[in-house]
């Protein structure tokens, strides 16, 4: 879990020193970038839709393979293309194991399932925090595709573990849908409007963090701080998060995961209302809040969709929603760039990322009314 979303959310790291070594413009590559983020909810989506009745372990060897493949890739690509093709798998292979693993390692647990989920979503928060400086680090010291290679390298031998080690549970319930009445299920889910709006509202979701990422470390560079320590201040979002991460389970196991979950959107609702002082005492208050609400938002909307629908669909319905994140994503990281680029100011891209986040929360409200009970209920 740390190498899922630990690269594909680095992608500002990814800017400048892509667009010298392939000669790329930066808006032009945050395309790209737009293209890994799209396969890699939309892509991996759709796969786990189809992978709930496929075994774990056989799908999770494919993407190791994949990504061991995709290390050394770099130092065959010279064009635009090429490295559409790459992010464009990498962001399938990444995203593959995220679903599964999201989905699986919840159905282990059942009356502690939000703090069990909390415990399995750490390692996405320690990837928030680590992997921005790591891949900062070796793209500037060993260069563009060496340092690809190496933290690809990596990925793959984390992947390998993964492989070894997760599976169903042998009393959980597999779907055994055909892929006609597979279809039917999805089609009915589909027209109903409670879906229509929800999956909206967790579309928004997770477009609130993209599109920050999309411009927070130019954001930071330009309050003072140097490239690595824009890095880091970025990373620290991550690794925030990862006291949510945790404590946001517990806290759904009490209250709810649908309160816990809009608790969470609203404080990363206030957190980047405080992006537009300039101050950066009130910086640092508000990357803290940002990760508070991050590593809510990340980790709860599992076990809230779990309540909702039939677990014994996982992936399928993880892999939905997957679908929802990657509809804004695709659209995230070239708005950012552009707004920057073009007002030659931060504060349009600001409100334009608390204006997603209001939307998200107003969603979710209506799409999860009557839906959830609390344990209390």
């Amino acid at each position: 879990m740390v190498f899922t979303f630990g690269t594909p959310l680095s992608y500002g790291i990814f800017q400048q020193p892509f667009s010298e070594a392939f000669a790329v413009s930066p808006v032009a590559l945050s395309g790209v970038f737009s293209i890994m983020l799209f396969t890699f909810f939309i892509g991996s989506g759709l796969v786990g839709i189809f992978a709930a009745r496929l075994p774990v372990r056989g799908v999770l060897l494919v993407c190791t393979v994949t990504t061991a493949l995709l290390a050394p890739s770099l130092y065959a690509v010279e064009s635009y293309l090429g490295l559409t093709l790459v992010f464009a798998g990498l962001g399938l292979a990444l995203g593959t194991v995220f679903v599964l693993v999201a989905s699986v390692v919840p159905r282990w647990f059942d009356e502690r399932r939000g703090a069990a989920t909390g415990l399995i979503f750490v390692g996405n928060g320690l990837g928030l925090f680590l992997l921005p400086p790591l891949w900062q680090y070796a793209l500037s010291t060993a260069g563009v595709r060496e340092g690809f290679l190496i933290i690809m390298a990596a990925t793959a031998g984390a992947f390998l573990l993964a492989t070894l080690l997760c599976r169903r549970p042998p009393w959980a319930t597999q779907s055994t849908d055909s892929s006609t009445a597979l279809f039917s299920w999805l089609g009915g889910l589909i027209r109903t409007r409670t879906f229509q709006v929800l999956f909206v509202g967790m579309s928004l979701a997770f477009a609130w963090y993209q599109l920050l990422a999309a411009y927070a470390i130019d954001l930071f560079a330009a309050r003072g701080l140097t490239e690595a320590g824009a890095s880091a201040l970025f990373g620290l979002i991550g690794g925030v998060s990862i006291i949510s991460r945790i404590g946001g389970g517990y806290i759904a196991d009490i209250v709810g995961s649908r309160r816990a979950f809009l608790a969470s959107l609203g404080c990363a609702a206030v957190g980047i209302a405080l992006l537009l002082a300039p101050q950066y005492a009130i910086l640092t208050v508000a990357v803290f809040i940002i990760g508070l609400g991050l590593g809510g938002c990340a980790t709860l909307y599992i076990p809230l969709l779990m309540e909702i629908y039939n677990p014994e669909k996982d992936t399928a319905i993880i892999g939905i929603f997957n679908v929802a994140g990657g509809i804004g994503a695709l659209a995230m990281p070239p708005l950012g760039t552009a707004s920057v680029a073009y007002t030659e100011s931060y504060t349009v891209a600001i409100l334009l990322t608390l204006g997603v986040t209001v939307v998200s929360f107003w969603a979710v409200v209506v799409g999860t009314t009557g839906s959830v009970s609390t344990p209390s209920d």
